[in-house]
């Protein structure tokens, strides 16, 4: 499934900063739909009350982290299939690996640029 402008995405950050530097990021590659959830349970309850096209979520938020969002979406029948794209400031090998494990569809390492989170949504758009 290829993304565009009309797909909606749901950035998933703790830290407000953060979660405008995505949206102007996405906004630069021009996705104009794009909503927020300031943590995994909030973003839970959206994703049940509207269907998004990719979810980008950070690793590190309180009190459900983007993992446990994740083991979540992929248990949600309904959801499963929702690519997802996990945000972190560490690269660990085995966060990585964990993540793979738990159905995450890629891997972004901040800081990241534009031209990474095009390559990286490409990336998914190409497997979904």
């Amino acid at each position: 499934m290829a993304f565009d402008a009309g797909t909606s995405i749901l950035v998933v950050d703790d830290y407000q900063t953060m979660v405008r530097i995505i949206r102007n990021l996405l906004k630069q590659l021009g996705f104009e739909n794009v909503d927020e959830a300031s943590d995994g349970s909030e973003a839970l309850s959206k994703m049940r009350e509207k269907r998004y096209g990719l979810i980008i979520s950070d690793w590190n938020m309180q009190p459900m982290t983007g993992y446990e969002l994740l083991k979540q979406v992929r248990a949600d029948r309904d959801l499963h299939s929702t690519p997802f794209i996990m945000v972190t400031a560490e690269s660990k090998t085995e966060n990585v690996i964990a993540a793979k494990r738990a159905g995450v569809n890629n891997y972004i390492v901040k800081p990241f640029n534009a031209q990474t989170l095009k390559a990286k949504i490409d990336a998914v758009s190409a497997t979904t």
